[in-house]
């Protein structure tokens, strides 16, 4: 859903497969689907990290940076975004001058990011992990980042639900991208937090209308109540896991 018709993925990591840039990420975002989508995860996203007023927020696989800036908006006072892509570093630098929004960026991998042990207050992780070979290295390494009480939140891609069938099927077909990409259950998610000694504090669910923009707007207002009360079917996974306070 993020990119290009059937996207729902940072282009950045699709990028690194020669499938999709910085631009196609925009366009997406224009269509009234790809609108829609973006909104319900954002604010999905946003509704667990909770209050930002005054933290310190990290967004791992940031894309062009539009989180970023919203994590700003919301008040944090200290927010870092990396990126495996120099180009969308470079998109997400452009965009928080426009937005006047004080953001840093590095180009970093997930699976080793070059911060120092418990430096962040929040650290966010969305559509990443699926595109990432060692995803329980990746969470490992947010963990380690992250200060004793602060919230990790991670929103990932659904392994039950139409859009993931799509994708699965396109990449028997012809992409690359999909052949490779991890779709994972609530639990396989709640169980790659855990594994990184975090505990689980709340999991949820969103877009769970098909990969078109009519059934979109027809059932988008009820999304965010099915996703408090099922994540069966749900393209987008969300969870938020706490930093025990004593390791």
């Amino acid at each position: 859903m993020r990119g290009s018709k059937n996207m729902h993925i940072r282009p950045s990591v699709a990028d690194a497969a020669g499938e999709v840039g910085p631009e196609a990420y925009a366009t997406w975002r224009g269509t009234p689907l790809g609108k829609i989508t973006e909104d319900l995860e954002q604010q999905l996203v946003l509704r667990l990290a909770s209050e930002l007023k005054g933290r310190s927020v990290l967004d791992v696989g940031c894309g062009d940076g539009t989180l970023t800036v919203a994590c700003r908006e919301a008040g944090a006072s200290s927010i870092v975004g990396c990126d495996i892509d120099p180009r969308m570093i470079a998109t997400a630098t452009a965009r928080a001058a426009r937005h006047k929004a004080a953001i840093s960026y590095a180009v970093a991998r997930a699976e080793c990011l070059p911060f120092r042990d418990r430096s962040f207050d929040v650290v966010t992780a969305i559509t990443l992990l699926t595109f990432v070979p060692e995803a329980d290295r990746a969470v490992c390494e947010m963990a380690r980042v992250l200060k004793a009480g602060g919230s990790l939140v991670i929103g990932d891609l659904g392994k039950w639900s139409l859009w993931a069938a799509s994708r699965r099927i396109r990449g028997w077909i012809s992409s690359a991208i999909w052949r490779e990409a991890r779709f994972r259950t609530a639990s396989e998610l709640r169980e790659l937090v855990e594994n990184a000694k975090l505990h689980v504090e709340h999991v949820s669910g969103a877009i769970y209308y098909p990969h078109f923009g009519l059934m979109a707007k027809l059932i988008a207002p009820a999304d965010p109540l099915l996703g408090r009360l099922t994540t069966v079917g749900a393209a987008f996974l969300a969870v938020k896991a706490i930093k025990p306070v004593i390791d």
